[in-house]
């Protein structure tokens, strides 16, 4: 298990040393067996493979949505229970009541598809151009994680330009042919760097993922979850009775005080 803190503090001492953080590509890596996996910072050439990967990631979310995640909203379950009762009144026939619920778990399906689609189109625009939007504003910045040559992860960090702020994590998300290999750990921990190197006060991110393995990622990092909000509306949605039904989803808010828990000595 590692230790965040003594991680990160162990790093930027060593980067105290040298003049400009930000270019320094070498580090993190880790190894397994004759495999190296480096996070570097976004360059033109990674454009396409960093698209697709925030694409794919983004579209793991309708069965996340649709399935994992009904368990998690009871009032969702009270009604679809209610509207079974309702229809088991009706009709005794199995096959009627078969089909009835097939349609439910399909309208979870389709809105779910269908909501995150319109997402996507909202969440890709800066997307078009990286460049502009993560890598020329100071306050910015988004990296790789490459193996092989090939990019495998990405993340951004936005943060404020007042100083003393908070940064937001941002477009965390791995190829799923890549993942448990600390790729996200990696990624993570050079946001957290960037944010105690520039003096922000705290990191924040925000999450809609039902699967348990993401949450335990950013505890891993040292983030505390500080809320939720249950029928969060993500762009897209229009929220109409139908959509109302058969889409809901659960945002959590996470914060990670650097001051306190990324103290550098002697900067």
């Amino acid at each position: 298990m590692f230790s965040p803190a003594k991680e990160i503090q162990f790093d930027m001492e060593e980067k105290m040393q040298r003049k400009d953080v930000r270019n320094d590509f070498k580090r993190p890596t880790i190894r397994h067996g004759v495999i190296t996996i480096k996070v570097r910072e976004f360059e033109s050439a990674d454009t396409r493979e960093v698209q697709q990967i925030v694409h794919d990631g983004m579209m793991e979310m309708i069965v996340d949505t649709a399935f994992r995640g009904l368990r998690h909203h009871p009032e969702s379950l009270l009604l679809y229970a209610a509207m079974t009762a309702a229809c088991v009144a009706i009709t005794t026939s199995w096959w009627v009541i078969g089909l009835f619920l097939a349609s439910l778990l399909f309208g979870r399906y389709f809105y779910s598809r269908r909501v995150i689609h319109r997402n996507l189109e909202h969440a890709m625009t800066d997307m078009e151009n990286i460049q502009e939007f993560y890598m020329k504003p100071p306050d910015r910045c988004l990296w790789v994680a490459v193996l092989e040559d090939r990019v495998v992860g990405v993340v951004a960090a936005v943060g404020q330009q007042e100083p003393g702020g908070a940064v937001q994590l941002q477009r965390m998300s791995v190829d799923r042919r890549y993942r448990r290999l600390g790729i996200g750990t990696l990624l993570g921990r050079q946001v957290v760097e960037f944010a105690v190197t520039r003096g922000y006060s705290s990191l924040t991110l925000g999450t809609t993922a039902y699967v348990a393995r993401t949450h335990l990622l950013y505890q891993g990092l040292g983030f505390r979850h500080v809320g939720s909000t249950n029928g969060h509306a993500t762009p897209g949605a229009r929220r109409d009775v139908l959509e109302w039904m058969f889409y809901r989803v659960r945002h959590h808010h996470y914060k990670l005080n650097c001051t306190k828990q990324y103290k550098i000595a002697d900067m």
